[in-house]
């Protein structure tokens, strides 16, 4: 169990510098969007916010998971490795994606006492983003233990 939690507390610091990554990232993409006028034709425009950002915190992410948190499978390559760790993250990204999208277009969009404590861009880029990942840390660090990582004997 102690081992267990020592990951745990691993996977978090990777996770916690890989959010920074993902959400520096969504935030800027919004800001760009917003100042060019995309965000006004686009309404979905921080979807591809969070597209982006998360795309580029899987990359990061693979690289401090298997330098830092998880053993690696001596039974399996290091392409078959990252086509897994790769698919795991895709479903990931579908999860923060839906997340996003029922949160800020399904409830806060149209639940006017929700409106009126936050701000959208609060909504968008604080409430639903935070929620949205934690969901997908909890799932991430359960798929990559099961498919992932060295089974002891």
């Amino acid at each position: 169990m102690n081992n267990l939690l020592q990951q745990i507390m691993k996977f978090g610091l990777v996770g916690v510098f890989c959010f920074f990554v993902d959400y520096f990232l969504y935030l800027g993409a919004n800001f760009v969007f917003t100042k060019t006028g995309i965000a006004s034709v686009f309404p979905y425009y921080y979807l591809i916010s969070g597209l982006i950002g998360f795309t580029v915190s899987v990359v990061v992410n693979y690289i401090l998971s298997f330098k830092f948190v998880f053993v690696r499978r001596d039974d399996m390559s290091r392409k078959k490795e990252f086509t897994i760790f790769l698919i795991l993250s895709i479903i990931g990204m579908g999860l923060n994606e839906l997340c996003l999208y029922v949160g800020v277009d399904l409830i806060y969009m149209h639940w006017n006492w929700l409106q009126s404590i936050m701000s959208e861009s609060f909504a968008k880029n604080l409430f639903f983003k935070f929620g949205a990942t934690g969901i997908v840390m909890v799932y991430n660090f359960i798929t990559r233990k099961i498919f992932l990582e060295q089974k002891d004997n």
